[in-house]
């Protein structure tokens, strides 16, 4: 199943950003560190090179991320033309500080009383990007949930008498062009529930971990061995812990969620479900769905 995720308000978040765009110096695009690419808009590169901005990208989240995978993906940012990252985790204190010294380099015409650095946080729904603006200013002023989309309208904050930023909207893209990333996104909590099937995401989820982390999964579910797909640990999950209803049959389900969050959380370990090779690799031998309308019932309403 192809997973799809457009809210009808990002349409009316994406021309504000677009018009905002014009007005700032620097764009911040948060990201989520284990999903990097997936997680990164399309349409948010679109409207910074038409504008020729240059960009920080911030991958959150660094905590609950493979540190070798990481360190690949900052290689591989870094070497792009007008861009630079850095990995931090938002909910560490003093680590969203980190962003403003990186800001200034790259517009170095501004950050004076007259000429205030003035910078924009982009980024897709759930990636951290309201816990980074509540870093910063040390009080929570930008909604903060485990939600995608909580956020909705543009909010300036004044950092000091030559920094200014811009929080926009969690914001996606109409179509969704690999249905892996999808999948990715979807196991992540990266976009909104009502677009995907819990038990679908986690088969897949358990079909890549069994590839890349068997160790991680194995130490967590003891119950696990290297033949099984993620259909399989899903069941054996479900044994392990007793899931069953009304006391007959496995609650598969339950043990979907289970892997799910086990992920998200960062209990099973640190994991990133992609790596620039594993990317490029992705590329090289998938094909991009075709474009077609999305009912509402595809794009959803959260």
């Amino acid at each position: 199943m192809a997973i799809q995720w457009f809210p009808g308000h990002m349409t009316s978040a994406k021309k504000k950003a677009t018009e905002t765009m014009e007005r700032v110096d620097v764009v911040i695009e948060v990201l989520d560190a284990r999903v990097p690419e997936a997680g990164s808009n399309p349409m948010l590169r679109e409207m910074r090179e038409h504008r020729q901005r240059p960009c920080l990208k911030v991958l959150n989240k660094a905590d609950l991320a493979d540190p070798a995978a990481t360190k690949a993906w900052l290689d591989h940012f870094n070497s792009q033309k007008n861009v630079k990252a850095i990995a931090i985790s938002c909910k560490k204190p003093g680590e969203a500080a980190k962003i403003l010294k990186l800001c200034l380099p790259l517009a170095p015409h501004r950050g004076t009383v007259l000429k205030p650095l003035r910078m924009m946080v982009m980024g897709i729904p759930n990636v951290g990007k309201s816990t980074f603006i509540n870093s910063l200013l040390k009080k929570r002023t930008a909604a903060v949930g485990d939600e995608p989309a909580i956020t909705k309208n543009l909010q300036h904050f004044d950092l000091s008498d030559t920094m200014q930023l811009i929080d926009t909207p969690g914001m996606m893209w109409p179509k969704i062009a690999y249905e892996s990333d999808g999948y990715l996104l979807a196991a992540s909590n990266l976009i909104g529930r009502n677009a995907y099937h819990e038990s679908e995401v986690a088969s897949f989820l358990g079909d890549l971990l069994m590839t890349r982390y068997p160790a991680l999964v194995k130490q967590r579910y003891k119950s696990a061995n290297d033949e099984m797909d993620g259909v399989a640990l899903i069941e054996a999950i479900a044994k392990q812990r007793g899931f069953r209803i009304r006391g007959q049959e496995f609650d598969l389900e339950k043990a979907a969620m289970t892997l799910l969050q086990d992920y998200r959380s960062g209990t099973l370990g640190r994991i990133s479900l992609e790596t620039p090779a594993t990317r490029a690799e992705m590329l090289s031998i998938s094909t991009p769905q075709p474009d077609k309308e999305q009912d509402e019932d595809q794009s959803g309403s959260d």
